[in-house]
């Protein structure tokens, strides 16, 4: 299952990628923060389109397991999320720390550009606002 509404357990999301074989763990931990672009935010809120988030979620740890020598898992959480909780947690193992770190930050990127998860951000101003997580920070600055 890579969509959860309950707290993600990064050690146990690590324990599903360890094998003897495999000398380098390397896990990301993404947490909501409490600032977005200058502003204030109270907590956040993930919906998704969970059968083709789902999908998208398996495409992207195969890819990953078929480019690198690797063992991967992810999950995101959905739902409101108070600031400092996990939102999305990536653990891959591999038998050298070269691939694993490659494959987990390919991982992170591609969810982020690909999987349909919309963020919605709840301001200390009381304002609302959805969050494009493919923007770089360049694209928000012109927006």
């Amino acid at each position: 299952m890579h969509l959860s509404n309950a707290s993600l357990d990064i050690d146990a999301l690590s324990g599903r990628v360890a094998a003897r074989s495999r000398g380098g763990i390397v896990t990301f931990a993404g947490h909501v923060r409490d600032h977005h672009e200058g502003r204030s935010v109270l907590r956040l809120q993930y919906s998704a389109y969970e059968p083709m988030a789902e999908a998208e979620c398996a495409r992207i740890v195969a890819e990953a397991e078929a480019r690198w020598p690797v063992a991967a898992d992810l999950s995101h959480r959905l739902g409101t999320l108070e600031v400092g909780e996990m939102a999305v947690a990536v653990a891959v193992g591999g038998a050298h720390r070269d691939e694993a770190f490659a494959a987990c930050r390919w991982i992170i990127e591609e969810v982020k550009r690909s999987v349909p998860i919309w963020k919605r951000e709840f301001y200390l101003d009381g304002t609302v606002g959805w969050v494009d997580p493919t923007a770089s920070p360049a694209d928000s600055a012109r927006a």
